[in-house]
């Protein structure tokens, strides 16, 4: 009599375990209602994407995606500081010291994961409560809907660490409007709550603490229509007033924005900086200052080829400047200023724009072969 009472006991003490093992996963992937939802699950590095986590999400998403019980796909973060603060960059750089796979595979996985985010034929909604930086902007802002709120707190920080704004920031930074894209990129500026939605980066605002009924909400429609999904978000934003008086970083400085960022090469628009003279055009300048000259040379062009691409384009684009950042010397001496050693005092090599030469810019842009990134 005891043999079935072990087996219950043994299976009970199974399904314990894998609750548990799943809270600890550094992703939760589940299905509630209509929606598959997407749960990074990493507070404690504030839900830095690393390839483990690429390698879950990509074929749930795909699945998802063809799923006709499916009807849209919620992605959010856990821990309440972060969405997601980026990709993880530290894994990169030991891989890249040593020539690891890992500096070609988790890029290749990266933009996989952007495209198929880009291209998804279901609705997207991505919840960007609090820091949204580089790879967590390219896990929310090429999906249909960005729902920002008083918390979050945007960035594309790359030329701070000898890198450029990559997961498809070649696209939609210079599609926002102005040159604003163009701000964002150089300087790494942050924009918080509203400003986010004012810059075209999220597409909605909504209140952090309204997010929960949010997400019940959207869970609860019937097979709805991205129409659906937009009349939901825009009227729990009609009812979001916090932050409505504040003033905008954007508006202030929008005409100094679009004049300053217009010009063709970054030794121009530091020209037209130190021209202006401006207290925002020198609090600019000491900005880009700090800034790989490298990166700088790479990020502008890379934005202004990156205008006329479409999102597949861009990606194979940055595949090819993230191979050549590996190669290079200022992505390393970038994080270990910035994220090991933190001197905040990098050394940069060529250390001025004048010393980065158009041929070392075009030899990033040139395309790697077979090597080239497959979408």
């Amino acid at each position: 009599r005891l043999k079935p009472i072990n087996r219950m006991q043994v299976i009970l003490q199974h399904l314990k375990m894998s609750n548990q093992t799943d809270s600890t996963a550094e992703v939760l992937l589940e299905k509630r209602g209509g929606a598959g939802i997407i749960t990074l699950n990493r507070p404690k590095a504030l839900n830095a994407l690393n390839l483990p986590m690429i390698k879950q999400i990509y074929p749930q998403l795909k699945r998802w995606e063809q799923d006709p019980e499916t009807f849209l796909i919620i992605i959010k973060g856990t821990g309440g500081k972060a969405f997601c603060a980026g990709g993880d960059i530290r894994a990169l750089t030991e891989a890249g010291k040593v020539g690891d796979k890992l500096a070609q595979d988790f890029f290749i996985g990266e933009y996989g994961l952007n495209n198929a985010i880009g291209t998804c034929k279901k609705p997207y909604v991505a919840l960007i409560d609090g820091i949204t930086m580089g790879g967590g902007v390219g896990l929310s802002v090429h999906g249909h809907f960005r729902v920002a709120t008083e918390k979050t707190l945007f960035a594309m920080p790359e030329t701070a660490i000898g890198l450029f704004p990559d997961v498809g920031g070649g696209y939609f930074l210079p599609r926002l409007s102005g040159k604003i894209g163009y701000y964002l990129a150089l300087t790494g500026c942050r924009l918080k709550g509203r400003d986010v939605l004012k810059a075209g980066i999220a597409t909605h605002f909504v209140e952090s603490g309204k997010l929960p009924a949010l997400e019940k909400d959207l869970i609860a429609l019937k097979s709805p229509s991205k129409e659906n999904i937009a009349d939901l978000l825009n009227s729990y934003q009609k009812k979001s007033t916090v932050d409505q008086e504040k003033k905008s970083v954007l508006d202030e400085h929008i005409e100094k924005i679009n004049s300053l960022f217009s010009a063709n090469s970054m030794e121009e628009i530091v020209k037209k900086l130190k021209q202006d003279g401006s207290p925002f055009a020198i609090k600019q300048l000491e900005t880009i200052n700090k800034m790989s000259p490298t990166s700088l040379k790479l990020t502008l062009r890379q934005l202004r080829e990156g205008a006329s691409m479409s999102l597949q384009e861009v990606l194979r684009m940055e595949y090819r400047l993230s191979q050549a950042c590996m190669k290079g010397h200022d992505f390393y001496e970038g994080v270990r200023a910035v994220l090991i050693d933190k001197d905040q005092s990098p050394r940069w090599k060529p250390p001025t724009l004048e010393e980065v030469t158009d041929e070392y810019v075009d030899n990033c842009f040139k395309p790697l072969g077979s090597d080239d990134l497959k979408l």
